[in-house]
């Protein structure tokens, strides 16, 4: 399993417009349903929001992962944001979140939702990588970042 194989150009958002949490999540999932990857908009808002509430996935250094295994969707699904200025995400070091994952995955599978939380991570890791995902221009270039991740 690779970044790049589930984030390619069109499921990159390079200017995040919400400003709250929510209203950043169904940004992200919205645009998920204009590429075709949500079955049923309601019900992975619904779950999402729903796995929100028991605990934030907002980490730290600025990286948030919002995600939740719903019946909403057939495969595993990602996309990616980039909000300049930050969002309040209730994050671990309490500093607002500027670069935003979602990730959701069908309710009856495991491995590959973990998986893909812990290649999020693992390769958010480094400084530098994520300062060149929030100095990027286009989502093209975000795109060409995740190619070098593993």
């Amino acid at each position: 399993m690779k970044l790049k194989d589930y984030l390619p150009d069109k499921n990159i958002i390079i200017d995040l417009k919400g400003t709250t949490k929510v209203e950043i999540i169904e940004e992200l999932l919205l645009h998920m349903k204009k590429i075709n990857l949500v079955q049923d908009f309601d019900m992975a808002l619904n779950d999402t929001l729903a796995r929100e509430g028991y605990l934030s996935t907002g980490l730290e250094n600025g990286l948030a992962i919002p995600h939740a295994k719903t019946d909403g969707i057939n495969n595993l699904a990602m996309v990616f944001g980039v909000k300049k200025d930050g969002v309040e995400f209730e994050s671990l070091d309490t500093k607002p979140a500027n670069l935003i994952f979602l990730v959701l995955s069908p309710r009856d599978t495991s491995g590959p939702h973990i998986q893909a939380l812990a290649m999020i991570t693992r390769n958010l890791k480094d400084f530098k990588s994520r300062e060149k995902l929030r100095n990027a221009k286009s989502a093209a270039e975000i795109s060409e970042i995740f190619q070098s991740f593993n």
